[in-house]
């Protein structure tokens, strides 16, 4: 076989690779549109989406507490973990010395490792028992552990690796001659990272946290371990949750004895994929914005 006939073929299997890749989610949205056809044609998809009424059994399918719970704990993850790892980050790269580096990433790798069960498992054991008696009466609440607010930081650790990873490697990448020149103007090493580092790397710093949003937008067994799993419409972060993950993976092994409670978790499926391709798009617009004023 000659050298152009064999590049032909490659370059004819990378594309269908790359093809095969692309459709993918192409085929998992069709797919979770012709599961949940039946729930679709049976209500209507404002009372799919804003009613609270929750009872299979009697035929109401609301989804409102399972979209308002993932996006509470979700959205308090992130609140957790973005400054965390961002402070983190600027003293790893500017600050810290080579062995409490070393150490640090060594710690975060094997974070990254372990299981999400057992995330939860510290969670019950560990990070409930805090909420319960520390931190909700120290707000003057009352909870019993198990709510968005427990969610929140066993999610907040678990993505603590991926973020935390990629925002100490785009901080690191700027330029050491355009962190000198800021000094040789009399600037501080921290004037230096909020007027030169921060803007310069933006767009990096932005994509590690949609990634990390990712990650705790489709967790679901250390979760289904600490928020509660109550369909509930949450009014505060000390209140249970019961996200669109935990739900079907609470709820699928009964899906046979109910009518419609097949569709019903395709659905919700179906509503996990519409979330994050939304976001996913929005997040890719600011970036691109990012980029336009970076450039």
């Amino acid at each position: 076989m000659d050298r152009t006939r064999l590049d032909s073929l490659i370059g004819g299997l990378t594309k269908a690779v790359a093809l095969l890749s692309v459709s993918t989610f192409f085929f998992m949205l069709v797919g979770l549109l012709i599961k949940s056809g039946n729930i679709l044609s049976s209500h209507s998809l404002s009372e799919l989406l804003f009613s609270t009424n929750w009872s299979p059994s009697k035929g109401n399918f609301g989804f409102y507490p399972f979209i308002t719970g993932t996006l509470l704990v979700t959205l308090s993850t992130m609140a957790i973990s973005v400054p965390l790892c961002l402070m983190s980050a600027i003293y790893l790269t500017e600050y810290s010395g080579k062995k409490f580096r070393s150490t640090v990433k060594t710690s975060i790798d094997t974070l990254a490792g372990i299981p999400s069960v057992v995330f939860g498992l510290w969670g019950v054991l560990f990070v409930v028992p805090l909420v319960r008696e520390v931190i909700a009466p120290a707000f003057g609440a009352e909870t019993s552990g198990y709510c968005i607010l427990s969610g929140a930081l066993v999610l907040g650790i678990m993505v603590v690796p991926i973020m935390l990873s990629i925002m100490k490697d785009v901080i690191g990448s700027v330029p050491q001659d355009l962190k000198e020149s800021s000094f040789a103007l009399g600037a501080t090493r921290w004037q230096t990272m909020k007027h030169v580092v921060l803007p310069k790397t933006a767009h990096g710093l932005f994509s590690a946290v949609i990634l990390g949003f990712s990650r705790a937008f489709g967790e679901t067994m250390a979760v289904l371990m600490v928020v509660g799993n109550v369909a509930v419409h949450a009014r505060s972060v000390f209140d249970p949750a019961y996200p669109l993950s935990a739900l079907i993976a609470n709820n699928y092994g009964e899906m046979l004895s109910i009518p419609l409670y097949d569709s019903a978790l395709m659905f919700a499926a179906l509503l996990l994929l519409v979330i994050v391709v939304v976001f996913n798009v929005m997040a890719r617009s600011v970036l691109t914005q990012l980029k336009m004023e970076e450039c």
